[in-house]
């Protein structure tokens, strides 16, 4: 019987890394600070010029307890999804599972493999969407911000953006036959930077505004609704946000696929996600909480193209170049190795 149920287990062992025994070597250099700067590169984005309209519909309580409450859960969840990495075991192994998408199948069989593929392919197919039209109304939010300045705050300055939408997917279909452009190193360095860059941009102009302002602008129920149904609707969109602006499940699994060993990855992954959204968290609540304190009810969608600030235009403008530049970095960095993971 003993010897029955080894065997088992040998087999098990080899049918589960047998994908990436036909696969070539890789050689893991990853380390503790390297993992720490993609996760904050895939989740910080866009999104967090939007948290300051978030915190409006919630108000001081709620919003900030809320964004607290999603890293709570986002770290919760990451724990369990780092232990999925080596299996049998979380830390000897001996297979790997190198993609979010593999663990499903590992764990959870081939139908929850289907069912989630489709799941996360519908997921990305969103994302793809939300840059096209995040990039467009950047672009027409400079053109916008350079005939406030020239015109006045009063001007029309209607702009359109189906040209920008396409323009943008121009610009992909030519950076897309670069060989390999996705992989490149200095492409996540670039979108990091534009990222961090026009996320300071936008806390730094709420905090002037503050100053300028003399007071904390706001309430602890947030905005007032006509309705309790369009106060509960506003609410909704704003948990939607904040859900939104935190999760990297679909590429933990990549991520940790880069480091090296010893110790264990799981245990240098749990760590990264430790750091890296404790600073998020901290940069989402700077963020947030100063774009609410400065605009109060009045806080628009997005603190650079809902044009809470107008003046200084030429700082705006260069915020908005950094999310454009941002998107199309991104765009190639992280949807199309997502997409090679979640192939049925």
């Amino acid at each position: 019987m003993g010897g029955e149920e080894e065997d088992q287990q040998s087999s098990l062992l080899t049918s589960s890394s047998q994908p990436d025994e036909t696969e070539e070597p890789l050689k893991r250099t990853g380390t503790l600070w390297t993992s720490i700067a993609y996760i904050i590169t895939g989740v910080i984005g866009a999104g967090v010029l939007s948290l300051a309209w978030s915190v409006a519909q919630l108000g001081w309580i709620a919003g900030p307890l809320l964004m607290i409450a999603f890293a709570g859960i986002t770290i919760v969840s990451t724990n369990l999804l780092c232990d999925c990495y080596r299996c049998p075991d979380p830390e000897c192994g001996p297979a790997r599972n190198r993609s979010f998408m593999k663990a499903v199948k590992f764990f959870l069989g081939e139908k929850s493999h289907k069912v989630c593929g489709v799941i996360v392919q519908e997921s990305l197919c969103g994302t793809a969407i939300a840059y096209v039209i995040t990039s467009a109304s950047s672009i027409k939010a400079i053109q916008r911000s350079n005939c406030y300045h020239k015109e006045g705050h009063q001007a029309a300055c209607d702009y359109g953006d189906t040209f920008y939408m396409l323009l943008f997917g121009l610009v992909q279909i030519v950076v897309s036959q670069i060989p390999d452009f996705h992989n490149m190193e200095w492409l996540s360095v670039v979108a990091a930077l534009m990222s961090f860059t026009y996320s300071f941009i936008g806390f730094s102009l709420g905090v002037a505004k503050v100053i300028e302002n003399g007071k904390i602008m706001g309430s602890i129920t947030g905005v007032p609704a006509s309705s309790l149904a369009n106060k509960l609707w506003l609410v909704f969109q704003a948990l939607g946000d904040i859900a939104f602006a935190y999760p990297y499940s679909i590429i933990v699994l990549e991520i940790q696929d880069t480091l090296k060993s010893p110790p264990p990855e799981n245990k240098t992954m749990k760590r990264a996600s430790m750091v890296a959204i404790f600073v998020t968290t901290f940069f989402y609540l700077c963020c947030g909480c100063f774009g609410y304190a400065a605009f109060g009810n009045d806080t628009p969608g997005n603190l650079l193209t809902g044009f809470g600030f107008y003046e200084p235009y030429w700082l705006i403008d260069f915020a908005n170049a950094c999310v454009v530049l941002h998107l199309v970095g991104g765009y190639q960095d992280g949807l199309p190795r997502n997409s090679q993971t979640v192939a049925l």
